[in-house]
């Protein structure tokens, strides 16, 4: 039986936020860290989920949060004051997998970190029940291994992909050659539906892009169904591997 609690960090630099979250978060049952900077980021040691204010006191949450994906492919989700969709934008392109605009519902917010941490557990004990059955999907000239959560190419060639990219990019897989709306990737990718002013898939899709196209300009693999959302453009085989 696993007894894991998930840690979550939140880093805002206002205490009464800080306070409110974490309460919600502890009430969830999760342990949380408060931290009011990266120096206390950092110092909280590992944890499950990251939440970072986009603007913090002499520090760009931005920077704080490449600097954590850089070192960890755990969830991250940005904090924002409503205005900050360019922010937002490039957020989301840097290291987050989601976001929120201030003032937000505590329901709402706790339901978004219980779907991420879902999703990131769930991709966490597949990979651990797979290991000596290894499921393989192989699209043009990748291997996406989903015990490994990696995706590989004939060339060896390995992108890193984030949690929110490697989600996506499962998603497509299961789907081959069928539109995908941005609402149902939303779903598929983070467990909870979307309005369609959010940019989240759409940003995903030009990270994933970047990784894994030719060239992402005009993409092979992912094409943009007009209006609706997102086609995997090729032939999906599943093949297993199992080691003795």
């Amino acid at each position: 039986m696993d007894n894991h609690v998930s840690h979550i960090v939140v880093v805002d630099d206002e205490k009464d936020i800080r306070d409110v979250l974490a309460d919600a978060l502890q009430q969830q049952g999760y342990r949380v860290t408060k931290a009011a900077n990266s120096s206390e980021l950092f110092a909280a040691g590992p944890s499950d989920l990251a939440i970072i204010d986009l603007r913090l006191n002499n520090e760009d949450g931005l920077t704080l949060a490449k600097a954590l994906r850089a070192q960890s492919a755990i969830p991250i989700m940005m904090l924002t004051g409503k205005g900050d969709e360019t922010d937002i934008i490039i957020g989301l392109e840097l290291a987050a997998d989601d976001y929120m605009l201030k003032p937000f519902n505590l329901r709402e917010f706790t339901a978004r970190v219980n779907a991420l941490l879902r999703r990131s557990n769930r991709l966490a004990n597949n990979s651990e029940a797979l290991s000596n059955n290894e499921t393989l999907y192989r699209f043009d000239d990748w291997t996406l291994n989903l015990s490994q959560r990696t995706v590989t190419r004939s060339n060896g060639n390995q992108p890193t992909l984030t949690h929110g990219e490697f989600s996506l990019l499962e998603a497509l897989v299961m789907s081959p050659q069928r539109v995908l709306s941005r609402e149902q990737l939303m779903e598929k990718t983070h467990g909870y539906g979307s309005d369609s002013q959010d940019r989240t898939i759409d940003v995903l899709v030009v990270r994933l892009r970047r990784k894994i196209e030719d060239n992402p300009r005009v993409p092979k693999l992912i094409k943009t169904e007009r209006g609706i959302g997102y086609r995997f453009n090729t032939s999906v085989t599943k093949h297993s591997k199992t080691e003795s």
